[in-house]
């Protein structure tokens, strides 16, 4: 006979179904583990046998086969160390037949017979089989957003054998306190600082009228945003606050948020479902597998991953090597990543708002004749870092200056965020009327049907494209941008000559990273 176990492996942020098939027969004491195990995998050799041991129960002296079927899949992670001290138990008797069949068991074992915490849960949960599922006490909540009732949290291996053998009830499930479908009452709530001492509010930013306008704008259709302009002028108090005026994320969004951050190994929130969009703000120093994702056979999400569904910021924008920026491009058209290794590839979900900051050249002055010190090699390498390409994806590029000092020691701030994202969210809910969650993700086709243009405003964007100043996509981006203007002044007919009028002006500023030098 042959203890088959059910469970499951992680690839990338999804998991797969794993059977753990436990053989023991006559012969030399040995503990072979075949099937595609990674280097982890075959360490569970010597964490089961000492867990077994500590935990009071009896250590087979015969050979050991385990097979982790399907056998083409690579296996990594300690999660199955769980499973396969199971199947040991059962062949060898210790636990009584038909305890483990319809059970799926994940977790890690400690060498005292404590169940640990794996990271990627959520997938892991979601593939593995089995009509109920034992997994460690602190993955129980984070397993039963997709398996419901049918969760066990277990701390130890002798837990978890008085559990199958009948001497111990099941456990309840551990449900989070705020259930899945419940929906935040307050539909804009500004984003707060990690902790936890105050609320980003955009009512901070002092001036930058055109600034504060392009951050509603990105917000409220969902366009992407790249700020130019000296140190001081305000770009990250802008970006930090564009997330604040974005909606709670709905359920679908926010289980996908909760099975990426798991898959990284990113804690999730202990008593509630994380219903917030993600910010992501990566160090410029950050490689191109840690921004795409990848890395080792794992194939582990990256930072444009997690800020799926919200905003990713990548300030000093200029300072990023231009190969990491251009791995961008695809991600940015797709929505997805697509991470391609010998043993394997694996899709991430990756539609996010991309807001970049930048100086004007190295020196940050930029600006009037003779302001800035760079020399003209060094500005004109400065400004090739972002590629004509990867600008092209941009729909809204912002030239910044410092604020006028009457305006910095002004006592009164500017529109508070929670005023903003009830603007922001009517936006939204129109975009999600014409069928997509933002403006941004209109088709063409969409766009011509519900958005139509008068005649003033399709000869503007006729007389800029045969200057060509546009692209076909930056064509499609700025009718995008129009729309999003149009709902913002609340206007329900065409689109008039002057949406079109401010959607190019936003975007007109793509021409200052390729400025020449004026010193």
């Amino acid at each position: 006979m042959t203890a088959i176990i059910s469970s499951a492996t992680l690839v990338g942020a999804t998991g797969r179904p794993v059977s753990v098939e436990v053989h023991i027969s006559t012969g030399l004491p040995a503990f072979t583990v075949v099937g595609l195990p990674d280097a982890e995998v075959r360490e569970s050799r010597d964490r089961v046998r000492a867990a077994i041991l500590s935990s009071g129960l009896a250590w087979p002296m015969r050979r050991i086969t385990v097979n982790l079927a399907p056998s083409g899949v690579r296996k990594g992670g300690s999660g199955l160390d769980l499973p396969i001290a199971v199947g040991v138990l059962a062949e060898s008797g210790s636990l009584p037949a038909g305890s483990t069949s319809h059970v799926a068991f994940v977790g890690e074992l400690g060498l005292d017979g404590s169940v640990r915490h794996v990271p990627g849960m959520i997938g892991l949960a979601d593939a593995a089989g089995g009509h109920r599922m034992m997994v460690p006490v602190a993955d129980a909540a984070e397993a039963a957003l997709v398996r419901a009732e049918s969760v066990a949290g277990v701390a130890s291996l002798r837990q978890l054998v008085a559990i199958l053998t009948g001497c111990t009830p099941w456990p309840a499930p551990t449900l989070l306190a705020s259930e899945p479908g419940d929906e935040v009452a307050d539909t804009c709530v500004p984003l707060a600082r990690a902790d936890g001492d105050h609320e980003l509010d955009l009512a901070e930013v002092k001036g930058q009228r055109v600034g504060r306008r392009a951050v509603e704008v990105a917000a409220a259709g969902g366009h992407h945003l790249l700020l130019v302009g000296p140190p001081g002028s305000g770009k990250t108090m802008l970006a930090e606050r564009l997330p604040g005026l974005l909606p709670p994320l709905g359920l679908d969004a926010a289980l996908e948020v909760a099975r990426i951050r798991s898959a990284a190994g990113i804690p999730l929130p202990a008593d509630r479902i994380f219903r917030r969009p993600p910010f992501r703000a990566p160090h410029h120093g950050a490689s191109a597998v840690s921004l795409i994702g990848g890395g080792t056979w794992a194939m582990r999400p990256g930072e444009i991953s997690l800020a799926s569904h919200g905003v990713l910021f990548l300030d000093e924008m200029g300072e990023f090597p231009s190969v990491v920026l251009d791995a961008l491009r695809q991600p940015l058209e797709e929505g997805v990543a697509r991470v391609s290794r010998a043993r394997g590839s694996v899709t991430f979900p990756a539609r996010f708002l991309l807001v970049g900051a930048m100086n004007p050249c190295p020196c940050g002055q930029g600006g009037p004749p003779g302001s800035c010190r760079c020399l003209p090699s060094a500005r004109a390498r400065y400004t090739r870092r972002l590629s004509g390409p990867l600008l092209d994806r941009f729909d809204l590029v912002v030239p910044l200056s410092r604020p006028d000092p009457d305006e910095l020691l002004a006592t009164e701030g500017g529109e508070p965020s929670a005023a903003v994202a009830v603007r922001v969210a009517a936006v939204r809910e129109s975009a999600r009327r014409r069928g997509a969650p933002s403006n941004a993700l209109l088709g063409a086709s969409v766009l011509d049907r519900t958005a139509p243009m008068t005649e003033g405003a399709r000869e503007l964007l006729e007389a800029r494209v045969r200057a060509g100043g546009l692209t076909g996509r930056g064509l499609h981006r700025v009718r995008r941008v129009a729309l999003t203007v149009a709902d913002l002044d609340g206007v329900d007919g065409p689109i008039d000559e002057h949406h079109v009028a401010e959607a190019l002006a936003l975007r007109a500023g793509r021409a200052v990273a390729d400025a020449p030098d004026q010193s």
